[in-house]
């Protein structure tokens, strides 16, 4: 394959022999660079070089003019903006910064397309004021200065082009417009100098006259990258503008246009691949590369419809890709560090006098947070163990144990909403980073690039006057890290190129791969991101949607023109506002098929693999055993059995390897504190009546007292929680309810005749289960909520605040207690009822729940049916009934000590 600037090369030298004295304009600066390098691989003899510009280094040279930072820019048209005395209302900077960057834009568009400013300005202004509120409605103040601004952009525009003149400067847009008038005064200074523009397609008119006038001196040609298939389409959008040109202008009424070529008919292959996904187009370009020999990496190309594919791309890249140049560098927006500043502004934009614990966790569990803060993880433990939801900065600091914390200062004291703080801040901490601690080499790279970041805030900052909240910077900071990237080293002409769309013009390889051809990506879609109207647009010809098209076209096109083959990738996945809908492009290439092209059609769908799961077995090993010996001795608790039965892979996570659930605040009171609660103030008002008679009395005089107690729990166990608000108010109420409706209950009995005395209370009970088959001892242990007399009637009652009905304390066979968990709360009275005949001898006892979510239904006891559904059923807890269950008890124990016997795990429903 020859490339379209080897055949430019080969033509300039045949027509001008000695080139070191003609001036060569390409696209782009990467352009130059692949011509620069095809002259000197062709060159028989040592001689110089001709002068290589890009359009944009060449439009500079001839209007004197440097183009200006965009980040500069901004402050520089606020400047501008400021001193427009037209525009009475003037809006601060970080408002002004959210809309101007789009009109400097509209600004960038007419003067690249030499529109008269003021018609212009006259004409938008008039279409401002009829969009919005008419001409006949009567005018507010708002209505007044939103006119007004339309009203003051001629104003504004000179404002910012006179202040900008002054310092030699200008954005993209003036420059051209400036070369566009200085062309005269060029062409009478360089009348014997030879112009040859090489590759160009869309042209905006400020770009159009030079090139014209140029050629008009009859010492300039232009070479068109084009194909003859494409050009001869009238129809056919990839050659629109060169069509164009050559229709009309005046140069090529008596010039033979070059080079339109005729490579798109020769022979190519194309793959059409649709995937699941943007990872799975990585993953499968990586394969198709795995299969390519050096020689054949060396002419392929990758490129990238949807730059966000750079980095999974990067690291699905095969062994045999040796040598690799990226065109597009890493954007610096996506590295964590970017994202931990962002955290930190994020805190520092509210004004509150504490910080939420979510907001300090995430610094802190940062990996820049955990270099900065050796403690960080006590910190956030602490946190946790406290339950404290807000804290202040001296708290804060108090809680890490360290007196003089320099760094969470730095991190977290108020920076007070100034710009000059926030700043500083961010620079300490870079500096403290890169100092004090050791980094890899990325790391170490993308923090040098913050600081020069900040550094530029910083001295912009010193210039202009403007930055005066911390939401400025953050705003400023954010549009930076996203303009900045960290570029690849790599061999610019060797190996596998890795390029954008607008980085492959003028270049062509044997091999294009390119990734993302969906539509509203390759194509994008029409962007609405200008104050220009659409008819606005076709009043004064600027390019509207269809031309920005046509660009895309050409570009996808002219990869294709000397390429035999070419694999297209799109994700057929929906998603948000991805449509997963293969690019028209595509659906273009199908319906025109030319007969010496081959199309293939393949659809990737990962593998998927149906696997019987099979329930997890843990065997018991002597360590586990062990384990159970320790547990045996100290006491089996209710809950720890009845967790055995719902699921003995709980019972061996939870028990043997003592994995609890993940701690972290609570923010919201969880259904078990809420429980503990209740239970803690019950034992605080009863545990004084032990032994005694409950009278109406103290049950009003504990009713009196039920807000200031429940307030007393609530801290105890909520800890730093607050429950003066939202949610946690809602449960502090619940609470009280309970325990008042609770109180209400006793009371109505007590009225009604009934002698309640009580017992024990929250009392911890211990008890030796003799198991002849095991060899070491066995005990269960347990904590009963209260036992008391109704009438002279023993009663042992276990508090639940969810909600239990009476099915729940029921029984129908012995054995369905130690294998289905819907008894487990028979269970558990049971082993109350058991454990307690220890203490007192139980004959004809009552055990059971009192739901407080179910409290209409009483005293809910437990009782063993005939048969389901029967009616008929004792509730007595006898002898007989505590050496039933200790049967079942026994075997339940058997199993779980049984080291021939696997925890297994349960199908759970």
């Amino acid at each position: 394959m020859i490339s379209f600037l080897e055949e430019v090369v080969t033509a300039i030298k045949n027509t001008n022999g000695d080139i070191s004295d003609i001036t060569l304009i390409l696209p782009s600066k990467r352009a130059g660079g692949f011509l620069k390098n095809i002259l000197k691989n062709t060159a028989i003899q040592t001689t110089f070089a001709p002068k290589i510009l890009s359009i944009e280094e060449f439009i500079e040279d001839l209007s004197n003019l440097k183009i200006i930072d965009n980040t500069e820019l901004l402050f520089k048209s606020y400047q501008a903006y400021l001193t427009t005395k037209v525009i009475e209302e003037k809006e601060d900077f970080e408002t002004y910064s959210s809309w101007a960057i789009t009109l400097l834009n509209d600004f960038n568009e007419i003067d690249r397309y030499l529109v008269e400013p003021k018609p212009f300005f006259s004409y938008l202004s008039s279409i401002k004021t009829l969009e919005r509120w008419g001409v006949d409605q009567e005018k507010t103040e708002l209505i007044n200065n939103y006119l007004q601004f339309w009203a003051g952009l001629p104003d504004f525009y000179e404002n910012l082009q006179t202040l900008l003149l002054n310092e030699n400067l200008g954005y993209q847009g003036m420059v051209y417009r400036e070369a566009a008038s200085n062309l005269e005064h060029y062409i009478n200074s360089n009348r014997n100098k030879k112009h040859i523009f090489i590759g160009f397609n869309a042209l905006n008119f400020a770009e159009q006259n030079i090139i014209q006038e140029l050629l008009e001196e009859e010492n300039t040609e232009i070479y068109w990258d084009t194909d003859k298939t494409f050009y001869e389409d009238t129809k056919h959008s990839a050659s629109y503008f060169i069509r164009k040109y050559i229709k009309e202008w005046k140069y090529f009424k008596t010039n033979t246009p070059k080079f339109i070529a005729s490579n798109f008919e020769k022979p190519k292959y194309f793959q059409f691949v649709e995937v699941q996904k943007n990872i799975g187009q990585a993953k499968y370009v990586g394969e198709l590369l795995s299969g390519l020999s050096d020689d054949e990496i060396n002419k392929t190309a990758i490129v990238l419809g949807d730059e966000n594919l750079l980095v999974p791309l990067l690291y699905s890249l095969p062994e045999n890709v040796k040598n690799l140049n990226v065109t597009m560098g890493v954007s610096l927006k996506n590295f964590p560090a970017v994202v931990f500043f962002e955290l930190l502004f994020g805190i520092h934009l509210r004004t509150a006098e504490t910080i939420y614990y979510k907001e300090i966790l995430s610094i802190l569990n940062h990996p820049l947070g955990t270099l900065l803060v050796p403690n960080a993880s006590d910190i956030a433990k602490n946190l946790t163990r406290e339950n404290i939801t807000h804290i202040s900065t001296a708290g804060l600091i108090e809680l890490s144990g360290i007196s003089e914390n320099e760094i969470l200062q730095f991190l977290f004291e108020d920076w007070k909403d100034d710009s000059q703080t926030a700043i500083k801040r961010a620079l300490q901490v870079l500096e403290e980073l890169q100092t004090k601690h050791t980094l890899n080499t990325i790391e170490r790279v993308v923090l040098h690039q913050l600081t020069a970041v900040f550094n530029k805030i910083d001295a912009l900052n010193q210039k202009y006057p403007h930055l005066k909240s911390i939401k400025s910077v953050q705003t400023l900071f954010s549009e930076l890290t996203s303009a900045t990237s960290l570029d690849f080293e790599g061999d610019a002409y060797n190996g596998l190129q890795l390029m954008g769309v607008l980085e492959t013009r003028v270049l062509d390889f044997e091999n294009v791969i390119i990734t993302s051809v969906n539509e509203g990506i390759f194509p994008s879609g029409k962007s609405n991101a200008s104050f220009i109207t659409y008819d606005l647009k076709q009043q004064f010809n600027l390019p509207v949607y269809t031309e920005k098209d046509a660009i895309y076209t050409y570009h996808f096109y002219r990869l294709l023109q000397r390429a035999k083959n070419v694999t297209l990738l799109y994700n057929n996945h929906s998603e948000g506002i991805n449509t997963g809908e293969k690019s028209r492009f595509i659906r273009q290439l199908e319906i025109e098929k030319h007969p010496n092209h081959i199309i293939e059609k393949r659809i990737l769908s990962p593998k998927v693999q149906l696997k019987s799961k099979s329930l997890k077995q843990i065997d018991k090993t002597d360590a586990v055993m062990q384990r159970l010996r320790e547990i045996a001795e100290n006491g089996f608790s209710p809950s720890a059995l009845t967790s055995y039965i719902r699921n003995p892979i709980d019972f061996y996570f939870q028990k043997i390897l003592k994995l609890n659930e993940f701690e972290e605040v609570e923010e919201t009171v969880a259904a078990n504190t809420l429980g503990t609660i209740v239970h803690d103030t019950l034992e605080t008002f009863y545990q004084p009546m032990k032994d005694a008679v409950l009278t109406v009395q103290n049950l009003l005089d504990m009713k009196g007292r039920i807000h200031e107690e429940i307030t007393v729990q609530f801290k105890k166990t909520f800890k730093g929680g607050t429950f003066n608000k939202g949610k946690n108010l809602i449960v502090f109420e619940v609470a009280k309810r309970y325990i008042s409706n609770f109180l209400d209950r006793e009371i109505t009995e007590i009225q009604a005749g009934n002698v309640i005395k009580i017992i024990q209370i929250e009392t911890d009970l211990t008890l030796e289960i003799l198991i002849p088959e095991l060899d070491f001892p066995v005990k269960i242990h347990g904590k009963v909520d209260r036992v008391d007399e109704y009438n002279g009637q023993l009663r042992i009652i276990d508090y639940k605040t969810g909600s239990v009905n009476q099915g729940d304390v029921e029984i129908v066979n012995w054995e369905d207690l130690n294998q289905d968990y819907k008894f487990s709360k028979a269970f558990q009275v049971l082993t109350y009822a058991l454990m307690m005949n220890k203490e007192i001898l139980i004959n004809n006892a009552e055990a059971g729940i009192i739901s407080f979510k179910n409290l209409g239904s009483g005293f809910l006891k437990f009782g063993v049916k005939e048969k389901s559904g029967s009616r008929n059923k004792s509730q007595m807890i006898t002898n007989e009934t505590l050496e039933n269950f200790t049967v079942e008890l026994k075997k339940l124990i058997l199993e779980i000590c049984d080291s021939n016997i696997p925890f297994t795990e349960k199908v759970i429903d």
